[in-house]
């Protein structure tokens, strides 16, 4: 199990709730800090994709299981 700073669950939440979430989340914590999204909507992989290829914060795990998708991304 990795360790995190934050967790947000996002389950039962579509584009762009998730992301949103996140990106909350994130300007709340302090550089190299890792936040856990918890989401359902089968768009977030390739919406936290791009977003933290755009700001340089980096997915260090990501989990599927079954309608669940587990990211742990941590804070640039």
């Amino acid at each position: 199990m990795l360790e995190f700073n934050l967790e947000v669950d996002a389950s039962g939440l579509l584009c762009p709730l998730p992301l949103l979430r996140l990106k909350k989340a994130l300007m709340e914590m302090n550089s190299g800090e890792v936040v856990k999204v918890v989401a359902t909507d089968p768009a977030a992989y390739l919406d936290f994709g791009v977003y933290v290829d755009q700001t340089g914060h980096q997915i260090i795990h990501f989990v599927k299981q079954a309608n669940t998708q587990i990211f742990y991304i941590k804070k640039n």
